[in-house]
């Protein structure tokens, strides 16, 4: 990308954003670091994408998304999420960010720390996918969220969590905890196995408002729905028992064993977005693996068809 286009795009992302604590940095390193600014710690999560809280960039993202797709093209390093002709646009495992910290190997669907691709910035209210796997004992210590939801679920391992509202627990595969940072929470989270490694999936969520009240709420299988086919994990009114989110956005696993179909009914006015954690199926003809996303805004019917053992997690939002 010529200078000038660097300048010209960090120029429009630091005034269009709005992202006051941005301003005092220089502009190179903005395009090189996601925003990530508050530094707490480590740079994955603890760099806390504090200021990319803001309301207004659900709003405006797509403005910025625009931009870098119509202004560059970064060669043999340009990354882009590819539509086909079933209005699907997927985006492979491999051309996710990554980073390896050792204790903490991470790929991130979006920007997010030191990974920053404005052609990546979220999909809808969804800002974060984070596939994280921690070394036996390694963990994120304290920090700081506010005004995000925030959820974990856990594919291998045990996941341990604390928060400054008091709550403790220790998750196992197929459970998620659900975290409304709101007005501002402090938490921690751990291996807490001295020999097995933990793989989990954390994702950030925009509320429909700024200022809530923090929460914490957990969804637990129940015996019939360990190996359903789908289930609402995520939802906006807690409806069949699901945790309870402050946004528009339902959210459902899907486990699938080969061959084994599954379909899914697209509004009007709304948004998918697929990430599968683990095994391979095809969404409307689409072949997608471990770690591929897919989206569609496009209302109609979604049909998924296993391939090989699969677990998904689906987004429908607003």
């Amino acid at each position: 990308m010529g200078r000038a286009l660097q300048q010209a795009l960090a120029d429009f992302v630091l005034e269009r954003l709005d992202l006051p604590t941005q301003r005092g940095l220089r502009q190179e390193k903005f395009l090189r670091r996601a925003a990530d600014v508050a530094g707490f710690g480590d740079g994955h999560e603890v760099t806390q994408l504090s200021e990319f809280h803001a309301a207004s960039i659900t709003a405006r993202q797509s403005q910025a998304k625009n931009l870098a797709l119509a202004a560059f093209v970064r060669g043999a390093h340009y990354v882009g999420m590819k539509t086909t002709e079933t209005t699907l646009t997927v985006r492979r495992a491999n051309e996710r960010g990554h980073a390896d910290h050792g204790w903490l190997n991470s790929h991130h669907t979006f920007s997010f720390a030191d990974y920053y691709d404005p052609a990546h910035m979220g999909f809808r209210s969804l800002r974060v996918i984070n596939d994280d796997r921690v070394a036996p004992g390694g963990g994120f210590p304290t920090h700081p969220h506010r005004d995000m939801e925030i959820f974990s679920y856990v594919l291998e391992g045990a996941l341990q969590h604390k928060d400054s509202m008091g709550n403790g627990s220790v998750l196992k595969p197929g459970q998620i905890q659900l975290m409304s940072a709101g007005r501002g929470v402090t938490h921690s989270e751990f291996n807490p196995s001295p020999a097995d490694p933990l793989h989990f999936l954390q994702i950030w969520i925009q509320p429909r408002e700024r200022g809530l009240a923090p929460s914490y709420t957990e969804w637990r299988p129940k015996p019939e729905q360990a190996n359903a086919p789908k289930v609402l994990v995520i939802s906006p009114d807690g409806r069949d028992g699901s945790a309870t989110i402050h946004q528009d956005a339902e959210i459902y696993r899907i486990r699938l064993q080969p061959g084994q179909t599954v379909t899914h009914e697209l509004r009007q006015g709304r948004g998918a977005w697929l990430q599968i954690a683990e095994g391979a199926l095809t969404l409307n003809g689409v072949t997608l693996a471990t770690g591929d996303g897919a989206s569609t805004e496009v209302p109609g019917t979604l049909t998924f068809v296993a391939i090989e053992p699969t677990e998904v997690l689906l987004f429908d939002l607003k």
